[in-house]
């Protein structure tokens, strides 16, 4: 009995050290949650190390759509690289971060400097954006391939581990498959939510890819951006394009994001489309944060379309409205280049100087060519009494205003004082007439009564007969004058 005794109180014992170990080890493993539990709060403030690396060629757009997203509204372009930082806040957290921005120059001789952008430490936190513009969008084919071709040969050179670009390819992957429609079911900034969508997915769960989707896989996320779309009206206008030009235009480039496993968005900033939403996707890839924008296609000039949606069975749907066109003709067969752009036209012609001896020999024979033709002036040929038929009109021949004569260049033509010796000329040789054979005042003596034929007195009187003796010496005087003036002429010629 002694011994029964013995046992079960060792028994207790061992049973009371076993609780008490128990309550420990439940109380340190509480501990261990709560303290696991801020590490993870503290963990999901938004990084600072994410970045955003802009390609594309020049007049893209690329600086005016990075300063759109900062909220600049005097954008200013640089050269080479640029850099600039977007302010991206998270409203349910209560947290800011910067996102880095870096602008490739178009030129191809500043590709040397992607390795500024992108490299070995950031290549796992960088989203790449591509752009291009519908101002020329018959340079689409040469341009995204051109900067998908840099770009891999960039990535290509760099010292990555193969773990590293491995579990790149994989994430961009997993992305795809694992895109699902947006839902109303829970709060969009729900943590649950976004957890749910990101971290959450079973492997099992994974849809596969579908057909043509991620053929080239770069490791990272790229989202193809259409620039200036409100310049489809131009082009509509200007270039004859179509809804099927539009649609075939549509089909190409949401193939080519397919086989590169890009996104894409089709935006406008001066009438500021896609833009806002553009921004709330971008912090979506990079940060995690939610995004309940869902695709769109109805809309020509405001395609979005989110990575993981799109298939060939939703880009054939836009086969039905292509009449003229066909999907499998050559991009450039259909979307051609114009051979001149009509705004060259209106430039002003390149005005060429002329050598100063070459215009001033020029304007010599000008001068003696005029010199001949005032040779033969109208009023040469005519007297100044000859124009007797009224006042010149401006559709008559010969010139429309009268012009003083100057009697020493036209000496035959008499001038004022020329005009004052035929008056008293006249005085001078008038006749006496007889009387006319119808009486005074009859046919024959129009004059009237006491006058001559002519007009002049018949009776000449003392005062008259001195006016004439008057008349005879200015007459002498006048002529003497005008005999001296014209022989002046003369020895000058």
């Amino acid at each position: 009995m002694a011994m029964n005794s013995g046992t079960q109180t060792n028994a207790l014992t061992s049973s009371f050290t076993m609780k008490k170990k128990d309550a420990a080890a439940e109380k340190e493993n509480l501990w261990s949650a709560i303290l696991n539990e801020v590490q993870t709060q503290g963990s999901t403030k938004l990084p600072s190390n994410k970045s955003v690396l802009v390609l594309g060629d020049n007049a893209t757009g690329k600086t005016t759509l990075i300063a759109k997203l900062q909220g600049v509204e005097d954008p200013k372009k640089g050269s080479g690289l640029e850099y600039a930082y977007i302010d991206v806040k998270d409203e349910y957290r209560d947290d800011m971060t910067r996102l880095g921005v870096w602008v490739l120059d178009g030129d191809p001789g500043h590709t040397n400097l992607l390795h500024y952008a992108l490299n070995e430490t950031n290549y796992a936190h960088t989203l790449v954006i591509l752009t291009v513009s519908m101002t020329q969008p018959w340079g689409w084919l040469e341009q995204l391939n051109h900067w998908i071709k840099v770009l891999g040969q960039h990535i290509d050179s760099l010292q990555l581990d193969a773990k590293e670009k491995e579990a790149a390819r994989q994430r961009l992957t997993t992305t795809w498959q694992s895109y699902c429609e947006v839902g109303d079911d829970l709060d969009p900034g729900s943590p649950v939510k976004r957890t749910m969508r990101n971290n959450s997915i079973d492997e099992d769960d994974l849809l596969p890819l579908t057909e043509d989707a991620l053929i080239t896989n770069l490791g990272l996320d790229i989202v193809v951006v259409v620039t200036k779309t409100d310049y489809m009206t131009t082009l509509e206008k200007e270039y004859e394009y179509r809804d099927e030009h539009f649609d075939f235009i549509q089909q190409w480039i949401r193939n080519f994001c397919l086989r590169h496993g890009t996104s894409l968005f089709y935006t406008s900033v001066k009438e500021d489309k896609n833009c806002d939403v553009l921004y709330k996707y971008l912090t979506h890839r990079i940060y995690g944060l939610p995004f309940r924008t869902p695709a769109l296609v109805v809309e020509k000039d405001a395609v979005l379309i989110p990575a993981g949606w799109d298939s060939l069975k939703k880009i054939s749907i836009l086969y039905e409205n292509m009449h003229g066109v066909k999907a499998e003709n050559p991009y450039t067969d259909i979307i051609k280049s114009p051979p001149t752009r009509k705004a060259v036209s209106n430039r002003e012609a390149e005005v060429q100087t002329e050598d100063e001896q070459a215009f001033l020999a020029r304007q010599q024979e000008i001068l003696k060519q005029g010199d001949q033709v005032r040779g033969e002036s109208p009023l040469r040929s005519q007297g100044v009494g000859s124009n007797k038929s009224g006042p010149r009109t401006p559709g008559t021949t010969g010139q429309s205003s009268p012009k003083k004569i100057d009697p020493k260049l036209t000496p035959a033509t008499p001038g004022a004082e020329g005009v004052l010796a035929n008056f008293f000329n006249s005085l001078l040789h008038k006749k006496s007439g007889s009387p006319g054979t119808g009486g005074p005042g009859g046919a024959g003596n129009p004059a009237g009564p006491g006058r001559t034929a002519n007009g002049t007195d018949a009776v000449m009187t003392p005062e008259k007969l001195a006016v004439r003796t008057d008349a005879a010496a200015e007459l002498d005087r006048l002529s003497r004058s005008v005999k001296k003036e014209i022989d002046m002429s003369q020895s000058e010629c």
